[in-house]
């Protein structure tokens, strides 16, 4: 079996007081979607920030290739591979699109690299090689979540997260932003995507986990999620 680029095991992290995430596994093998579902409040961005280093770890383990990164400062989890693209893109906006694309690529690992790795994200979104020199505040909705996972692919990541990469696109753009991580996969990577539209990405995900109340209470392929009465009546109101 190959080994998981990315698993948590029993982890557990809150904020003071309140612990929102109560034992915590989930893996995520190489070239892989894996999508986590759940109500505001689940504790999705919760994980996301505890793997990230932004939240402390309070027990549990989280390994990347092998290497055990729970506990890790935010910088150092980058360096690893693991890298966020957070909810709301916060994008520099007086800067150009090729100035937040060469802020993505600060790490060490990624920095000698750069201007490669900057013409694959040009590939992948030619909007952005089109307006290069165009301050990242002055483009459509769509255009800067473009640029925002585009970011955070400068860095060379082994797991891409993505968090809400759909909110307040119009359905368009959300086609299309899909298509393109679709494609993403296929790079030496693979995606933890936390996503609104759960139709729209249980369709593309492997696999997928469902939080509730900071646990796993269901998880499956996507297809089987999908097709899961209790889901599709939870979330999709089907």
């Amino acid at each position: 079996m190959t080994s998981p680029v990315l698993e948590t095991v029993g982890v557990r992290a809150g904020y003071g007081d309140i612990e929102i995430l109560r034992g915590i596994d989930i893996v995520l093998p190489p070239k892989s979607i894996v999508a986590l579902i759940g109500a505001n409040g689940a504790g999705k961005t919760t994980l996301l920030k505890t793997i990230s280093g932004l939240l402390p770890l309070r027990a549990g383990k989280i390994a990347l290739n092998g290497e055990q990164i729970g506990g890790m400062m935010p910088h150092k989890v980058v360096e690893a591979g693991f890298v966020q693209s957070p909810e709301g893109k916060q994008l520099f906006p007086d800067m150009t699109i090729v100035e937040n694309l060469m802020v993505g690529a600060h790490s060490k690992r990624a920095r000698g690299r750069r201007e490669e790795t900057m013409e694959e994200v040009f590939e992948l979104f030619p909007i952005l090689h089109e307006r290069a020199k165009q301050r990242a505040g002055t483009m459509s909705g769509g255009q800067q979540q473009m640029l925002a996972v585009g970011r955070a692919l400068m860095a060379l990541p082994r797991v891409l997260a993505l968090d809400e990469p759909s909110l307040g696109l119009a359905p368009i753009m959300v086609s299309r932003l899909m298509d393109s991580i679709e494609k993403v996969r296929h790079r030496d990577l693979s995606i933890l995507i936390i996503e609104q539209n759960i139709f729209q990405v249980l369709k593309m995900a492997d696999h997928a986990y469902v939080l509730e109340n900071g646990e796993i209470t269901k998880q499956g392929s996507g297809s089987e999620l999908l097709a899961d009465p209790h889901l599709r009546s939870t979330y999709l109101g089907l």
